[in-house]
């Protein structure tokens, strides 16, 4: 009973001083050695549990309600390779900086590395990829033990979400008995609601005479441009366009930038760059003298060629804390400051006087893309195209709802077919580590918050995760998946291994399915629909948004089509572009 006793206040404090510290959710794989871990975190009222039986689905799930929810949530699972199975998402959790609490049972010390069942090396088992590793002590029935315990959790907290937010890692090992007793008087220990640990954290900003001479610089150029990459700071948009108008300088907006939805001025957000900068011609038409970048790098390629093909702009990126986010190799000038801080900084000062011909330049050019980019020009006048499956989803999704997207096409679909509009829709994507394990998963975390979610996927990701969907029958959540299904990975359609390589592209890189969803679907409760024309898909999308629980909506494509088509698309931007310019 000592044993049991000790176990449990260890455990329970720890647990407590979670929630103390700010903790609301907590995902359980079930398993044996994590019993104190998760039986004390489903007794504790305030903290809600999610068991999820697949680890790496169950990191994804607290990943997606991590980001959507900008709150550390924790995962809890036994010894042994199941800690192996949250590997994947724990990466993409550093590379995203989003905060997880890794929370991994093992066994004692005694009985590790002698051949006991069920037992792996778990000590700095996720390397670098946490922003702090800790080997719990084992538990003791002590003052000093358990303010060890508390503080301990009041530290992996405040690590997980403060600077570039991150996943932590800690590892408990725990002697038999593992069951313990929640009978005992004053279980939770500590009274009240204050914290172990206080933190105060400011936030970075440029001394004066910094921007100062941030500004002289910029008043040497003429042509300038903001550009905005994946990040999900809703009040950083409305800083960035009023110093952009301010300026008179064009936006790129990224998909994930949360700039191109919302009530917020979009006259300077140029949301086709992606569709402009594929054309060769166009970009050697376009010198930028300098680049401010906010967030992650885009997805766009082309811009990514743009930054290579024109070495002499001055490039800027901006970090709120610190990193390092600049693939392209050239010279940069890191800015390490708030971001919205820094834009009201940089409004404030003398502006600098920038040619208006050039946002007038990027203004035509977006609108012969989006012009272009719109436009049913199928010879079919049903055809499925999959561009055309982000058009007719952003003119029904409702107000005030979240888009995950997953990655290959769909985010590039995304980037090239979502215009701006003045809807609230969050986007969010994996795009830390840009695969395709968990999306499903994550979108089901970010759905599980009670928010209106659509998931937009193609079939090899959506097959990659189905082990995902037994949550939304589980817990009926709610979430409308948009399945673009062209049997195959379709990205590798646009790639040159698909002409330079035709002996073993399918079988490499194609990879059809030749799976029939519906029976997947059905197994897990959920409402399916087939549209065979754009009026069948836009009524499935609006009835999806009624349903309770999971509604999968299949969209037949291509692959052989749809490239042709995009390239059909880019070639008549590049042509309608390339004479505007002959003209001005």
């Amino acid at each position: 009973m000592e044993h049991t006793e000790t176990l449990t206040r260890y455990v329970a404090n720890f647990v407590d001083e979670l929630h103390k510290s700010g903790l609301r959710d907590v995902v359980i794989s079930p398993g044996s050695r994590s019993t104190p871990l998760a039986m004390t975190f489903a007794e504790h009222e305030s903290i809600t549990h999610w068991v999820n039986m697949d680890e790496r689905s169950a990191a994804f799930f607290a990943l997606g309600m991590a980001k959507q929810t900008n709150n550390p949530v924790a995962l809890v699972c036994t010894s042994g390779t199941a800690a192996a199975n949250y590997y994947p998402a724990v990466i993409e959790a550093y590379y995203s900086r989003i905060p997880l609490l890794i929370l991994t049972a093992d066994r004692p010390h005694e009985l590790r590395d002698v051949g006991a069942p069920q037992a792996i090396e778990q000590i700095q088992m996720y390397g670098d990829y946490v922003k702090w590793f800790h080997e719990m002590a084992l538990p003791e029935n002590t003052e000093a033990i358990i303010n060890y315990a508390r503080g301990k959790a009041s530290r992996a907290i405040n690590t997980a979400r403060q600077s570039n937010a991150g996943p932590i890692h800690l590892n408990f090992p725990f002697r038999e008995p593992l069951v313990p007793d929640f009978t005992i008087s004053k279980l939770w220990g500590k009274e009240g609601d204050d914290a172990y640990h206080h933190n105060f954290e400011g936030k970075m900003a440029l001394a004066e005479e910094q921007v100062d001479v941030l500004v002289s610089k910029l008043m040497q150029f003429e042509k300038g441009l903001i550009v905005c990459g994946p990040q999900e700071d809703e009040h950083l948009c409305k800083e960035i366009i009023s110093l952009a108008e301010t300026w008179n300088i064009p936006i790129l907006a990224d998909p994930l930038s949360q700039l191109r939805t919302g009530n917020h001025s979009k006259n300077n957000v140029i949301e086709s760059y992606d569709a402009i900068l594929k054309s060769k011609k166009v970009r050697d038409c376009i010198n930028p003298d300098f680049i401010i970048r906010f967030g992650a790098m885009p997805v766009s390629k082309p811009y990514l060629l743009l930054l290579k093909e024109k070495q002499n702009i001055t490039h800027f990126v901006v970090e709120a804390n610190e990193g390092h986010r600049e693939p392209t190799g050239e010279s940069v000038h890191f800015i390490y400051a708030d971001p919205s801080q820094l834009c009201r900084q940089l409004n404030k000062s003398d502006i600098p006087k920038f040619d208006s011909r050039w946002l007038e330049k990027w203004i035509s050019m977006n609108g012969i893309a989006k012009n272009i980019l719109m436009l049913d020009n199928n010879p079919k006048e049903d055809e499925i195209t999959e561009g055309h499956i982000v058009k007719h989803l952003a003119e029904i999704i409702p107000d005030y709802s979240t888009i995950f997207v997953g990655n290959s096409m769909p985010i590039r679909d995304m980037d090239t077919f979502f215009m701006s509009n003045h809807k609230h829709i969050k986007v969010l994507a994996n795009r830390g580590a840009n695969g395709i394990d968990g999306i499903t998963s994550s979108a089901l975390g970010a759905a599980s918050k009670g928010n209106n979610v659509t998931l937009l996927i193609g079939d090899v990701s959506f097959f990659h995760d189905f082990n995902g969907l037994q949550m939304a029958k589980q817990y009926n959540i709610n979430l409308t998946v948009v399945l673009i299904n062209n049997n195959g990975g379709g990205i590798f359609s646009f790639l040159p291994q698909s002409n330079e390589a035709p002996d073993h592209f399918e079988v490499l890189f194609g990879t059809p399915l030749h799976i029939d969803f519906k029976h997947a679907i059905t197994m897990y409760n959920g409402y399916y629909y087939k549209p065979s024309s754009w009026d069948d898909y836009r009524q499935a999308l609006v009835t999806s948004y009624t349903n309770n629980g999971l509604s999968v909506i299949e969209m037949i494509t291509n692959r052989n089509e749809n490239v042709v088509w995009h390239k059909d698309k880019w070639a008549s931007i590049e042509y309608e572009i390339m004479i505007a310019m002959t003209k001005e």
